[in-house]
């Protein structure tokens, strides 16, 4: 699905289900998790657009057209944009009464829609849901190891607490390979672990780097002879490549020493890929499927991340100048093998399998006295973790939860719309990539972006500098204006901006109003100063935003970064801003 649709999702009732906090008071469980879930992306994607929702006197009621099924859920809170909040099991009408649903068939329904939507069959959907099913399982079932109270343990922390995943993708936990291998990698079993390391012969690596001294973090990690470089693995890489045909000739050859475990140890982000040992991140290929696609570093994303931090020095250090409050970590180097094959090119599967990027930790960026935390932590539906919202704001009333809340945007919104404006330059500011620095009493302090991986250029800014980059690697470092804008729209907005704030009104519900209108006042703050750009604009006026289509694009098997767009009613709106219910047409259940 490479094209917006033009789609609407219907409006809303934004009637709260109690005027007292909606916050949950424990975890779901796996079965519960998973079906809120599929609920989610039927609702924004299918049900949603095709006006089959209605919310009536505290439940949700969704009707999958085509397989002619008419589902209810009981709601902790409604959303001005659909996102609402679950509770309890899904039920399905059955003659005049309803019956529980459990996750496999509610799976197997929007399996069976999918299939009528579209025409065509995915034959692995349910075998992901039901992966994901036992990813989450298992994350819920991992024990948590105590914390020591350090700035860098509640951090790690932060990134490990995600056991559920994305709330709006149909198999965010999804996972191939071994589960014995699964946990003792993944963030949510709280893995840490010591390296692989190889010395390689120097003419068989590849590196690049933006500046000197930005391979330190690899050489570091262990001596070797001269006349090699250090090259580390993520351990289970290791397993999974370790018996290629190249590589066990090159070992044989003792043109590859393989050094065994390191020293270090390492600990899982929430990427599973990136590891972080309190210096220094490392972003590794992992070829394993992890919700919608292999995690491995091709070659052009190992050339870009180097391309991108040395080219936009000097737009982040301007962008650091004009919002001191932000920040970004570069990825300035990587390294690789580069062992010959049949052809006498470097081997792909080996170059891309064990290239290994360089990304700067957090400490030269840190505030004096800030704790930093993942946003996708703070922001999580359920309290997982030392990050959450709930314990940010412990026993906070609404004015102060809105003090917060003016602080974070100023923090988050303007230096993401200027980089747009101003530079040309898409970041991808979701809840994944963006490190929250808190002061002692828990209020944001600063902003850090990361993952050049997702970070895009607009060519009418940069249009020099695309055309002095090879094509294999300009290519995918470009978005069109509008593809930008609407990427941006989504991480920012509907993928950040929205989930951050429902933590917050899970808190204290009544508060969704003033949240959303402090979001327009910072927006309509930005478009006075700059001229008011013709997309923002339309943004502020209340034109519907693009939220990012996960279910659709699992079940047609398109790439990630050629996903398509669902549109969702504004927040913007004035009804909403100044308080009036919104309605969604209502249809009696028979």
């Amino acid at each position: 699905m490479g094209t917006v649709s033009t789609h609407t999702v219907p409006t809303y009732s934004s009637t709260h289900a109690a005027p007292h906090s909606a916050a949950p008071t424990g975890l779901p469980s796996a079965d519960e998790a998973v079906a809120h879930t599929l609920l989610n992306c039927l609702l924004r994607e299918v049900s949603g657009p095709e006006h089959e929702t209605a919310v009536i006197d505290g439940h949700l009621l969704l009707r999958l057209p085509r397989r002619g099924v008419l589902l209810k859920v009981a709601l902790r809170r409604t959303s001005f944009i659909g996102a609402h909040r679950f509770r309890g099991p899904v039920a399905e009408q059955r003659g005049t009464g309803w019956s529980e649903l459990g996750w496999r068939r509610l799976a197997e329904y929007t399996h069976a829609e999918l299939t009528l939507r579209t025409g065509a069959r995915n034959d692995e959907f349910l075998a992901q849901v039901d992966a994901s099913h036992q990813g989450v399982r298992a994350a819920l079932a991992a024990p948590r190891p105590a914390l020591d109270g350090g700035r860098l343990a509640t951090y790690l922390a932060s990134e490990q607490s995600l056991r559920l995943g994305h709330r709006f993708h149909p198999t965010p936990k999804a996972r191939s390979g071994d589960p014995a291998l699964w946990s003792a990698y993944a963030p949510e079993a709280a893995a840490a672990f010591p390296l692989h390391l190889l010395a390689v012969r120097e003419h068989l690596t590849v590196q690049e780097s933006a500046e000197p001294g930005a391979t330190d973090p690899l050489d570091r990690l262990h001596a070797v002879p001269e006349g090699y470089r250090l090259l580390p693995a993520h351990p289970w890489q290791y397993a999974l490549l370790h018996e290629h045909p190249s590589l066990r000739a090159a070992i044989a050859r003792r043109d590859i020493l393989d050094l065994g475990r390191g020293r270090s140890r390492f600990t899982a982000t929430a990427s599973v890929r990136t590891l972080y040992d309190g210096d220094t991140f490392l972003k590794f290929s992992l070829n394993v499927r992890i919700t919608n696609c292999l995690r491995k570093n091709a070659s052009y994303e190992l050339a870009g991340a180097v391309a991108l931090t040395r080219l936009l020095g000097p737009a982040l250090a301007e962008l650091a100048t004009r919002f001191p409050g932000s920040g970004m970590l570069r990825e300035p180097a990587y390294r690789s093998l580069a062992i010959p094959g049949p052809d006498g090119r470097p081997d792909l599967a080996l170059l891309e399998g064990f290239g290994v990027i360089v990304r700067e930790g957090l400490d030269a960026h840190l505030r004096p006295g800030t704790t930093p935390l993942l946003a996708a932590a703070i922001a999580d539906e359920y309290p997982t973790g030392p990050a959450h919202i709930s314990r940010l704001l412990a026993d906070s009333d609404p004015g102060s939860a809105l003090s917060w809340w003016r602080d974070y945007l100023a923090l988050l919104l303007p230096p993401v719309l200027a980089a747009y404006f101003d530079h040309g330059l898409v970041l991808e500011p979701h809840l994944q990539n963006v490190v929250v620095c808190v002061d002692a009493d828990g209020r944001p302090a600063q902003v850090l972006f990361r993952d050049l991986e997702g970070t895009k250029l607009l060519p009418e800014h940069h249009a020099d500098t695309l055309a002095v980059l090879p094509p294999e690697v300009a290519g995918p470092l470009t978005y069109d204006a509008e593809r930008g804008w609407n990427r941006v729209v989504y991480c920012l907005v509907v993928n950040h901006v929205s989930d951050m704030l429902a933590a917050l009104a899970d808190l204290h519900p009544e508060t969704e109003p003033a949240l959303w209108a402090e979001v327009r006042r910072v927006l309509q703050e930005y478009a006075d100063e700059h001229g008011c750009p013709a997309r923002l604009g339309a943004l502020l006026s209340g034109a519907p935003l693009p939220a990012k289509a996960n279910l659709l694009t699992r079940w047609e098997r398109t790439a990630d970064g050629e996903a398509g767009y669902v549109r969702l009613p504004s927040p913007f709106a004035e009804d909403v801003l100044s308080g009036a219910t919104r309605t969604d047409d209502v249809w009696s259940a028979r």
